[in-house]
């Protein structure tokens, strides 16, 4: 279970160490403090009236778990209405101790998530959807899952590379433009999905639009570095995943509605 906290004061993150067949570099954070926060309403009456849901209540991980099973680890914390990765404590394979990627419980086909992020100097992460949690299969979630990146673009080595910086389809499609705030300011991210007709906006400004599934994504697949996972960017359902990169960073008010 998750430990909940009354206060966040200053957030200690260390040396980032990248996973075994992990697709991103990683690097150093440095401290990032963030001032005590009022809680944030998680939906407003208007969005429970058109179809929201939250996929995070602000107080627990419910709705969420591991993945490939079991509860959700206890470096993901909770406090003040927000959900944030703790790398203050590593296991002896210097990886996070009690940390890991999170996916949700439901699957969802046809959607419009909506959520709050910000990232830790120096920090990596990403959203992924249409996750297939079948662990026989898949050892990690971004084997069949695409992803709207999270960095800081200025710190991190990945803002050097095309298609890797914040609000991009990671490896596959640029940003038309870079609305991303600087670190430590809430970024306002949106996935939309509608019968492949896939788009990102980031702070309210569409960045992102592709159609999935057809010939030009199978080539663009093809030619990124998810070329050697046969079933990447195939399914048409599947789980919202929040990353463990090894890196601080913290959501609030993530919901979704069906389409």
């Amino acid at each position: 279970m998750l430990k909940r906290l009354t206060t966040i004061a200053s957030i200690f993150a260390f040396v980032a160490c990248n996973n075994d067949g992990d697709t991103k570099s990683t690097e150093t954070d440095t401290t990032l403090t963030t001032k005590t926060e009022t809680t944030v309403a998680v939906l407003t009456d208007a969005e429970k009236t058109d179809g929201w849901q939250a996929l995070f209540d602000g107080q627990s991980s419910s709705g969420w778990h591991k993945y490939g099973g079991g509860p959700v680890g206890s470096a993901w914390k909770i406090s003040d209405g927000m959900l944030w990765l703790d790398t203050s404590a590593k296991s002896s394979d210097g990886k996070i101790a009690g940390g890991g990627d999170i996916v949700s419980n439901e699957d969802f086909e046809n959607f419009h998530l909506k959520l709050e992020w910000k990232i830790s100097s120096r920090g990596n992460s990403g959203v992924m959807f249409y996750v297939n949690e079948d662990t026989v299969k898949y050892k990690r979630p971004y084997e069949t899952g695409p992803e709207m990146q999270i960095l800081d673009n200025d710190g991190h080595a990945d803002g050097k590379i095309t298609k890797h910086r914040a609000g991009d389809l990671y490896d596959l499609i640029s940003c038309t433009r870079e609305t991303v705030k600087p670190v430590g300011e809430w970024n306002l991210a949106e996935i939309k999905s509608m019968n492949g007709q896939l788009e990102f906006y980031l702070n309210g400004e569409k960045v992102v639009a592709t159609t999935m599934w057809d010939d030009n994504w199978k080539k663009m697949v093809a030619g990124s570095k998810f070329k050697e996972w046969k079933d990447f960017g195939t399914y048409k359902s599947g789980k919202i995943c929040l990353q463990d990169h090894d890196n601080l960073v913290t959501y609030r008010n993530i919901r979704i509605k069906r389409l």
